[in-house]
């Protein structure tokens, strides 16, 4: 399995009579950008807007935000439009690096986040470093809760899609080149290196906490094993806007940075061996069942070390300790990454569940701890929909403008894959 990304750096985005990529500028033609998102007849309004870093603006209600990217030959994001689909890892990919799509509108439920393009929240995601394309949509009365999340899902995809399309024609990119050998030639490449396998927790918990598989929602699948190539070529798609500061979007997804540092290292440092792909399910025995499937990949692909992502917070915790309980006891060395909800003074218990073998454990930080945000001088979205947002509540906003949030509501903000520029050491 070989994948070539053609990385097209953008620069700047601006609105114009023709779509087109000219000297790293994205030219977007918003009467196509309409027309195209309004063939769904869920769809009662759409509107779009651009927004750069180190302007005062603020976005939000955040659902989702998704990388344009498209194949030179077949699918991106294969399984989510058409019946038929190919496995995806393989082929040439056209990535628009530095910028966005990022989808907002009416709040689904009450999970969905911020993103500040300047001030002391952009610190906190690296959202605020992109040129976001925002699309805002109104959906038909009729359109009920889970119909919402799906077709707003489906058009931040659609339109990521259409704008990566933009750049096949592009030949201004720079190539970066993946080889993926099968489980035997992994096993025999580098015997001196510890074999490391990653389990790749994904929400699968229902409305607004579920996570597509090509095309599958993943709650209605087992563990299964994935190359790294699938996950960088669309095969992972995110459905979910479960506690936007720990929120895996789609974004994430394709650029994992477990992944990236685990394919930095391969050859080097350690032989890794491939991704398991756990569904963080609701039940007891589901949870168990998944870990111990997950174990048992694990020693399919000999592995001798993990490294457990989690996603989301309070019960998926369970999942992550169980696994990593049976990995260390079958042997195999492992670190999970997680976040803390010590309170807002941070002297509360900071992890829902805990087992005595997980003994390497990254933090990325108290996602309880509160900031005031300033007021800005544009809103893209709907500020009073910060009383509904996980972070905020109906006295956020202040009587001069100011946003008083937890770091919980801006997205990505302490991403439990790491990518984030929140921390926590030990003192």
């Amino acid at each position: 399995m070989n994948l070539e990304l053609r990385k097209i750096q953008i620069r700047d985005v601006i609105f114009d009579d023709i779509s087109k990529i000219e000297n790293n500028v994205l030219h977007l033609k918003k009467s196509s950008l309409i027309e195209l998102i309004k063939e769904d007849k869920k769809i009662k309004d759409v509107d779009f807007d651009i927004a750069k870093p180190g302007q005062s603006v603020r976005i939000l209600p955040v659902k989702d935000v998704i990388e344009p990217r498209a194949k030179l030959n077949g699918e991106i994001f294969p399984g989510i439009f058409k019946e038929h689909m190919e496995e995806s890892g393989s082929g040439i990919t056209y990535v628009l690096s530095g910028c966005a799509v990022v989808t907002t509108g009416p709040i689904v439920g009450f999970q969905e986040g911020l993103i500040d393009m300047e001030g002391p929240g952009a610190k906190y995601s690296i959202f605020s470093k992109f040129i976001n394309i925002v699309m805002d949509i109104t959906k038909e009365e009729h359109v009920d809760p889970h119909e919402h999340e799906e077709t707003v899902r489906i058009a931040g995809i659609k339109l990521a899609k259409f704008i990566g399309e933009i750049g096949l024609s592009c030949e201004a990119y720079e190539a970066e080149t993946y080889e993926w050998k099968s489980i035997g030639e992994k096993y025999a490449e580098y015997p001196s290196l510890p074999k490391v396998v990653y389990v790749y927790n994904c929400m699968s918990q229902g409305l607004l906490h579920d996570t597509y598989f090509y095309g599958r929602d993943s709650k209605y699948i087992v563990p299964s094993l994935v190359t790294p190539l699938e996950v960088m070529d669309g095969a992972i798609v995110s459905g979910n806007c479960v506690s936007p500061g720990s929120k895996t979007t789609t974004y994430h997804h394709l650029n994992n940075s477990v992944i990236k540092e685990l394919l930095n290292k391969h050859g080097k440092e350690l032989n890794f061996m491939g991704i398991i792909l756990n569904p963080l399910m609701i039940t007891l025995k589901e949870k168990y069942r998944n870990c111990m499937m997950s174990l048992k990949y694990a020693k399919m692909l000999g592995a001798e070390g993990a490294i457990i992502s989690q996603e989301g917070f309070g019960n998926p915790t369970t999942d992550l300790m169980v696994t990593c309980q049976y990995l260390e006891k079958a042997g195999i060395k492992t670190v999970i990454i997680t976040n803390e909800d010590a309170g807002i003074d941070g002297m509360s218990e900071s992890l829902p569940d805990s087992v005595t073998e997980a003994k390497a454990i990254v933090s990325t930080g108290n996602s309880n701890a509160t900031i005031m945000l300033p007021k800005v001088d544009k809103i893209i979205g709907r500020l009073p929909e910060i009383a509904k947002t996980t972070g905020g509540n109906v006295e956020s906003i202040q009587d001069d403008g100011r946003l008083l949030v937890e770091i919980h509501g801006i997205m990505g903000s302490h991403n439990l894959q790491g990518n984030t520029y929140l921390s926590a050491m030990t003192i």
